[in-house]
């Protein structure tokens, strides 16, 4: 995989691509967010790993400038902020996941696996496909198969959260963040309802239930027995 970094802490885009390279990645760094948009925007990259505040252009706004040209690389998004607003405008903004710092170089590759797996599951621009399980993202219509998911609202932000990471596990914090993340009131009890929920609609003869549940963690969406 080819990793964009645009970082303005020279130290720590260093270290990075230090890593990263050891972890046989190729890597392009940007220390200017205006630059780094400019190397974004010549495409080739698979994921870009892109710091929140930087000089000359914000993270969100590389983030709204790559999506709006239609580029097809994951946007790995680091900040200093963990407020579940911040987290939400991330994600709003076109980040495909974040990652609050400080963090471990162990977490960061990760995560960048993870979203560098993304494409062996996805061949339509249209369409986000994990196994069997496809979601019609201009319709926000899902399906496992042939068979068509009747799904409500917050089942279906649930399942495309899953998707949009499968393999890797998510802390029932990190799932109500991203599902119920306007509501203050809601507990992580209730992420193992709306599990619960899921799973009975995916639920089909001869089929796995894909959902893992990973003990005192949270849940993954198993990507082979989707």
């Amino acid at each position: 995989m080819r990793i964009l970094i645009i970082e303005d802490d020279k130290r720590l885009a260093k270290l990075v691509a230090e890593v990263l390279t050891d972890e046989h990645f190729n890597v392009d760094i940007a220390h200017d967010g205006n630059i780094g948009l400019e190397i974004a925007m010549r495409g080739g990259h698979d994921v870009i790993v892109v710091d929140w505040m930087l000089p000359g252009r914000d993270g969100v706004s590389i983030c709204r400038g790559i999506r709006a040209a239609k580029l097809p690389a994951r946007v790995l998004m680091l900040t200093a902020r963990s407020m579940i607003e911040d987290r939400v405008a991330g994600l709003q903004s076109g980040a495909d996941d974040y990652l609050v710092k400080p963090f471990a170089f162990e977490e960061l590759i990760a995560r960048i696996q993870a979203l560098g797996r993304r494409d062996l599951f996805n061949t339509d621009p249209m369409e986000l496909r994990v196994g069997s399980l496809v979601m019609d993202l201009s319709a926000q219509r899902f399906r496992r198969g042939n068979q068509v998911l009747t799904l409500t609202k917050t089942e279906g932000d649930l399942l495309e959260y899953f998707m949009r990471h499968p393999g890797q596990v998510l802390t029932r914090d990190q799932i109500l963040d991203y599902v119920w993340s306007y509501d203050r009131h809601v507990r992580s009890t209730m992420v193992d309802v709306y599990v619960s929920y899921l799973r009975q609609k995916l639920d089909q003869p001869g089929l796995r239930d894909p959902l893992e549940t990973i003990r005192g963690t949270g849940y993954r969406l198993e990507p082979k027995y989707a």
